[in-house]
């Protein structure tokens, strides 16, 4: 009903306050702009604006017109966005999670060069916890995983490359009681909540961090939660070296040894198959080697 020039006029009109104003930005003559908008005023059978002696003023009637106008041109500027996306073969997003024990220094650089590449592709990033990874590749709720653990068979076509393993440390606050205890016993720690982050599964079998058997969880929904459990006192726990270490070189948390082994991970990268989709191939190749990946999102 309203071309895109027409509902700009209205826009930078109502912006401007005046047709004088809005015919030097729209590079036109004051007669031009009073008449366009009269023609919408005839077609609408209302009046937009009140013809005031130095400016205009918009009716009720108008600042209703003005909102749904500028709806309508931001739907336009998306179909063209969208238009132009189909036209050069991409798709319009590419969806990456990333598994909540990997390390974000990569994140800005990785946001800024696929900006940079793609002038109409966008970034979906979301988090996931242990099977919630491989959930969301095997739903379609993700084209890449990061560090996704201990790989467990789901349907899907997918690949996968190797990350790696994660190491972890267990901690606890300075001041809490296994501190002062020289060798610690499965019995003496199962006195105490350990920190666990919550599985974001809700299909596939929770797993959960390392813990004793007869020890109760507190179950968090990632580790900046975790950390200030850890900090206050309330529990003990498994934490990715990666984010433990400044923690233990600052003091601000203390690592001990247990006598069992500790846990390993194995991580990997897991993308999904599709030759057509152009925007995974470019991240799975940006991402790097095995060897590249375990230091970008892994090594301490």
């Amino acid at each position: 009903m309203f071309s895109k020039s027409s509902l700009e006029m209205v826009d930078t009109v109502a912006r401007l306050g005046s047709f004088t104003a809005a015919a030097e930005v729209l590079h036109k003559v004051p007669s031009a702009i009073s008449y366009g908008v009269r023609q919408i005023e005839l077609d609408l059978d209302v009046v937009l604006f009140r013809r005031l002696p130095r400016k205009v003023e918009l009716t009720p009637a108008g600042e209703l017109f003005l909102t749904e106008a500028r709806i309508m041109l931001r739907h336009m500027e998306e179909v063209k966005a969208q238009t132009k996306r189909a036209a050069h073969g991409w798709q319009k997003t590419l969806k990456l999670t990333l598994d909540n024990v990997v390390k974000l220094d990569k994140m800005k650089p990785l946001i800024e060069d696929f900006y940079r590449k793609f002038e109409f592709a966008e970034l979906q990033i979301n988090m996931e916890v242990f099977n919630g990874s491989w959930e969301a590749i095997a739903q379609g709720r993700a084209d890449i995983v990061i560090g996704a653990t201990s790989a467990v068979p789901v349907g899907g076509d997918f690949e996968v490359r190797d990350m790696g393993i994660l190491d972890w440390a267990f901690v606890m606050s300075p001041c809490h009681p296994c501190v002062r205890e020289q060798n610690l016993t499965e019995e003496f720690v199962s006195q105490f909540p350990a920190i666990c982050l919550d599985d974001t599964s809700s299909v596939l079998p929770k797993r959960h961090t390392v813990h004793y058997p007869s020890q109760r969880r507190l179950l968090l929904p990632n580790w900046y939660s975790a950390i200030e459990c850890l900090k206050s006192g309330v529990g003990v726990g498994y934490m990715p070296r990666h984010i433990a270490q400044p923690l233990i070189s600052d003091g601000v948390l203390v690592e001990k040894t247990l006598p069992e082994d500790k846990p390993l991970s194995q991580c990997c990268l897991v993308w999904r198959k599709d030759d057509n989709h152009r925007l995974i191939k470019w991240m799975v190749d940006y991402l790097g080697s095995s060897q590249q990946l375990h230091h970008d999102w892994l090594k301490a």
